[in-house]
């Protein structure tokens, strides 16, 4: 880094995902890679976020886009090298953007040397007791040891042949059938896990963003478990062991170092404590993400993010898509429901993209201007929409495994448009293999070069926004003894708060609303029609005086 090193920083920061096959492609295989993001380091340098976070890097077979991890302590082929990656970092570095990475600590892939060595070695060995190997139930131990389902669908257990070409022990697996559970019960998965995490920390990492973060510990006695009941598997007590013991290791190469956990948790004090002190630093708010643009909703979200972030003293972090879900500009779009549900992501619904990009924008200044730290998903600065990825060219698993009712991920995969007038715009230097999802051909508008010029434009208007939060002293990171903003008096459909001297308002209304009852200027956003707010609108305001 440039030798400044605040232990704070990840309070307010803005972190930007880049999934590394759809970034940009380097050497021309046309599959993203380090080189590619190399390449465009300067984009986000220019865009002005404060780290990067790097979706799976490993070597894996892609039975889950990269989170089956064949080995913890390399990087894939197709990505580059080790030497891509230590030059990468230290590209970030000098540009003052730290680099987070995924870490996947649930289970590992099946081709991973830990999961092959205990399929050889047999029932009751060491190699076994890393992960939940268990004899099957039944006469012929032919059903699986207990009813959990997996989170991909059908039963959370599969069944080995042994050496001798028996039917063997059963395995459990909370996804799919290539991504073995990790026993944490067993010391010597935590002390692998402390080695990993060293390893990267060495390299100069600055945190890592953890996969599943709530499944690691298991109930040992492995019980039948109610339909719908994961309390067996999900948010057991012991997983803060593990990460108070991370805490110290973190701390251990300085202040700044940072995990970020991934959890879907229901309870909002059940959440809270995996950001004590003395564990994770922060964590994704999924309830805000999934949240339709409706006012009451959104203000509803917002109350209760900072409620429970207050007792343990932790930001709240704000994120309106990733590599996992329905891109925003085709949710907010959409006539019916806005928000996003795992359950049904709506394929195919008639979406109005120009409505759904103008709320976007406003989405993205809200985002912004809340307490916290706030994520931005490679793409949405471009206004990217939704793909609707022909079926014989997808690649995410979940298209399979839900026998084609699920169209899955890619639609919010497919690779980023940096130049020209069709595609691949500028994915790979010249000559490359198409990109290894296709990309729409009316995306000429939408590159990054298209918009570099363009004053009126999404990528204008982040690189706007993210400059202002960045100067403004009321702007991102809350302070440690309250909630950081304070909601002002609006009409009905208008969520507006102030942030010190500078307002938020947005209408998400669907007419012209007027401001709230104060005097402000312009600081981002618009437009403004005198004094009243256009619909699915946002502006920032510096107070001048508030009556």
């Amino acid at each position: 880094m440039t030798g400044h090193h605040d232990p704070d920083w990840w309070r307010g920061a803005a972190i930007y995902q880049i999934y590394p096959r759809s970034f940009a492609d380097g050497d021309g295989d046309g599959v993203g890679d380090l080189a590619g993001v190399l390449r465009e380091i300067d984009h986000l340098a220019e865009l002005g976020v404060d780290a990067l976070w790097m979706s799976p890097w490993y070597p894996s077979p892609l039975a889950d886009g990269g989170y089956d991890v064949a080995d913890y302590t390399d990087i894939a082929p197709v990505y580059g090298d080790l030497d891509l990656a230590d030059r990468l970092i230290a590209a970030a570095h000098e540009r003052g953007i730290r680099v987070i990475i995924d870490i996947v600590p649930n289970h590992c892939s099946s081709e991973h040397v830990w999961f092959r060595e205990a399929l050889a070695a047999g029932p009751g060995s060491a190699e076994r007791s890393l992960f939940w190997f268990r004899p099957g139930r039944g006469e012929d131990g032919g059903l699986p040891p207990n009813n959990w389902r997996s989170r991909f669908g059908g039963p959370a257990w599969s069944r080995v042949t042994e050496a001798d070409g028996s039917p063997g022990e059963w395995y459990l697996h909370l996804y799919s059938a290539q991504q073995p559970d990790l026993n944490w019960e067993n010391p010597r998965v935590r002390e692998e896990f402390d080695a990993i995490l060293r390893f990267w920390f060495d390299r100069g990492v600055d945190g890592f963003r953890v996969d599943v973060a709530d499944g690691m510990v298991k109930d040992p006695g492995l019980p039948d478990a109610p339909e719908g009941d994961e309390s067996a598997f999900s948010d057991r007590d012991g997983v803060h062991e593990v990460f108070r013991r991370w805490r110290r290791i973190a701390e251990s190469y300085g202040p700044d170092r940072v995990f970020v956990g991934e959890m879907w948790l229901p309870d909002p004090e059940r959440f809270a404590r995996y950001l004590r002190a003395d564990e994770l630093h922060s964590a994704f708010n999924f309830d805000f993400l999934s949240c339709p643009w409706e006012p009451k909703a959104l203000r509803s979200v917002i109350d209760r993010t900072l409620a429970a972030h207050a007792p343990v003293g932790a930001p709240a972090t704000w994120v309106l898509s990733n590599h996992d879900v329905t891109r925003h500009v085709t949710r907010y779009g959409r006539a019916g429901d806005t928000g996003f549900s795992f359950a049904d992501r709506r394929h195919g619904e008639p979406v109005d993209l120009e409505l759904g990009t103008r709320r976007a924008r406003a989405a993205a200044l809200l985002a912004m201007a809340l307490p916290g730290g706030v994520y931005v998903y490679q793409g949405e600065e471009l206004g990217l929409e939704e793909v609707d990825v022909p079926e014989e060219l997808i690649d995410d698993p979940v298209f399979v495994r839900s026998g084609g009712a699920d169209r899955g991920r890619d639609g919010c995969r497919v690779p980023l448009p940096w130049s020209g007038e069709g595609p691949p715009f500028g994915f790979g230097p010249p000559g490359a293999a198409d990109p290894w999802l296709p990309q729409p051909a009316g995306w000429a508008a939408r590159t990054a070069a298209a918009q570099a010029t363009d004053p009126d434009g999404m990528l204008h208007l982040y690189r706007r926004a993210l400059a202002v939060r960045r100067a403004e002293p009321a702007l991102g990171a809350p302070p440690a003894d309250g909630p950081g903003m304070r909601w002002l008096e609006a009409p009905e459909e208008v969520l507006a708060f102030a942030r010190g001297d500078v307002a938020c308002v947005v209408n998400l209304g669907g007419d012209p609303a007027d401001l709230p009852a104060h005097r402000g200027v312009l600081v981002a956003g618009g437009p403004l029609e005198g004094d009243r707010l256009p619909s699915d609108t946002a502006v920032w305001l510096r107070i001048v005086r508030e009556g």
